[in-house]
């Protein structure tokens, strides 16, 4: 299992290996990505959303609604938690917060999400949906809450509004919701909801794009990476164990609650303790927010999940 583990680990590091040798090497100007975090951020990311989430049938999305609670809820309770003790214990500025927030919430469905619950429930139609279904879920749930507080600050920043959040809140809804990345998983959504299903062409013509999406997100994230100093700290030490060891308890508890079992449990588990994915990191540099603790997370996770996922693994396996 520790081979699989790894096995799925290692083009997430050889990526961000090429992307950060890059930015040292001046190939790619590490001060100045925004060019590629548009490509990542504006077509790559919302094609290979919209792709997983439009082909994803409807009555597939509703069988999967245990394992959407589950998700959900593990999601946004970690979401609160740790933006909470960033503000207010360790008073970062609620956009590192923000980014550090999404970072350790937000799993790496993407990359991870297949070859881990393949490797554990074997690979077919039923795992395809339920790694897709996930992807969904924070696309559609999880990422817009990053957004709405971006969005925010920078209008404050701006001098654009002043007011409270909430009567801020239609302005930033419409910000975020104007968003590729948000609009992109929501249309494929509402389409799927519906029953309509795309023209094969334009799926196919899309598809190069989707297929680029977590490669050059990786890259992008290696690039960043490349120009800064990562530091371990306290904040980081606590994310890192929130996201690989909290965060599925809670998921495990939820499961419990609801009283779940079989492969929903172990997808639900498993899905929630998948090391911290790459979004935070690439939004935050997409509004010109560097959280040097979200970085530091987003590798240490990514090392350690090689200890934690086999503990979860093998906790999982009598359910």
């Amino acid at each position: 299992m520790t081979y699989v583990i790894v096995h799925a680990l290692a083009p997430i590091f050889v990526i961000m290996l090429l992307g950060f040798w890059a930015g040292k090497a001046k190939m790619v100007d590490n001060k100045n990505v925004s060019l590629l975090n548009i490509f990542v951020m504006d077509f790559a990311l919302p094609a290979a959303l919209f792709s997983a989430t439009v082909q994803t049938p409807w009555a597939g999305i509703i069988a999967q609604s245990p394992l959407i609670v589950v998700l959900v809820l593990a999601m946004w309770i970690t979401y609160a938690a740790i933006y909470s003790l960033a503000v207010s214990v360790f008073k970062k500025s609620p956009q590192d917060a923000a980014v550090l927030t999404l970072t350790v919430a937000l799993p790496n469905y993407a990359a991870l999400g297949l070859p881990i619950l393949g490797s554990v429930l074997g690979e077919g139609s039923a795992t395809s949906l339920s790694v897709a279904v996930s992807i969904a879920c924070g696309s559609v749930l999880m990422t817009p809450f990053c957004l709405l507080i971006l969005e925010r600050e920078k209008a404050r920043a701006e001098g654009g509004n002043t007011g409270s959040t909430l009567a801020m809140l239609p302005v930033l809804m419409w910000r975020s919701v104007k968003k590729p990345i948000v609009w992109g998983p929501l249309l494929g959504v509402v389409l799927s909801a519906f029953g309509l299903k795309m023209p094969e062409l334009l799926l196919s013509s899309i598809k190069p794009l989707g297929l680029s999406a977590t490669a050059a997100a990786l890259f992008l994230t290696g690039v960043i990476l490349s120009a800064r100093k990562l530091a371990i700290n306290t904040m980081v030490i606590s994310a890192t164990i929130t996201k690989l060891l909290i965060q599925p308890a809670i998921a495990w508890g939820i499961v419990l609650v609801l009283g779940l079992h079989g492969s929903v449990a172990i997808t639900a588990i498993l899905m929630i303790a998948l090391a911290a994915g790459f979004f935070g990191v690439v939004f935050g540099n997409r509004f010109g927010v560097q959280s040097p603790d979200a970085e530091a997370v987003l590798l240490l996770s990514s090392v350690l999940c090689i200890l934690s996922l086999p503990l979860f693994i093998s906790l999982t396996s009598g359910m």
